[in-house]
């Protein structure tokens, strides 16, 4: 069975948020960051590394009781790339690729990451695995090692999507969590009423 890294990347500067770092905002008590790591420790993907960027001291803080690894992304102000370049540094040279989670959609489910694991398993390690909501792409997206090297060489705000070529596996999912991200203050409140997957 494949071994899949968790990567959770929380280091992005939340400018359209508000005050609060948006992913310490809380939903249903506790912060955003927080219920997907709680999901990522449920699921079969280990370790799980969690990169961080300003608010690194109050992230840590957050999840100072759980057995996630800090990972900080000395150069998040130049973009979601050098975060995720900083996470793929960090995974294990046994596993296989990491499931690449953003700390903003917190209903990402435990199921949800153990199927694209499966289905990357399945395929015989595929470049990646997208999942797919009504025709649309979401995450969080597995990425096989055979991107790690493109993806860390990735330049400003853009995420792997950009790297994704055809042997990409799209599974199809029945979970509006993989597309319902949060972005502002009405998105968390509209979010509150997802309930996150069994």
């Amino acid at each position: 069975m494949s071994r899949i890294a968790a990567i959770i990347l929380a280091a992005g500067r939340s400018t359209r948020f508000g005050e609060t770092p948006k992913v310490l905002a809380a939903l249903d008590g506790e912060p955003l960051v927080r219920h997907v790591a709680e999901a990522a420790l449920a699921s079969r993907a280990r370790p799980v590394l969690v990169v961080v960027g300003p608010a690194a001291e109050r992230v840590r803080a957050a999840l100072n009781d759980l057995e996630v690894e800090i990972v900080p992304a000395a150069d998040f102000e130049k973009g979601l790339s050098h975060s995720l370049r900083a996470g793929l540094a960090s995974v294990p040279q046994e596993a296989d690729g990491a499931v690449v989670l953003l700390a903003d959609m917190p209903r990402v489910s435990p199921k949800l990451i153990d199927h694209l694991i499966d289905s990357f398993a399945a395929a015989e390690q595929p470049s990646a695995v997208v999942p797919v909501y009504r025709n649309r792409r979401g995450n969080p997206v597995v990425l096989g090692r055979k991107l790690f090297a493109a993806a860390s060489a990735l330049e400003g705000d853009v995420g792997a999507r950009a790297i994704l070529g055809p042997d990409a596996i799209l599974c199809l999912v029945d979970d509006e969590a993989v597309s319902a991200d949060i972005d502002t203050q009405e998105d968390l409140r509209r979010l509150s009423t997802l309930a996150r997957g069994s």
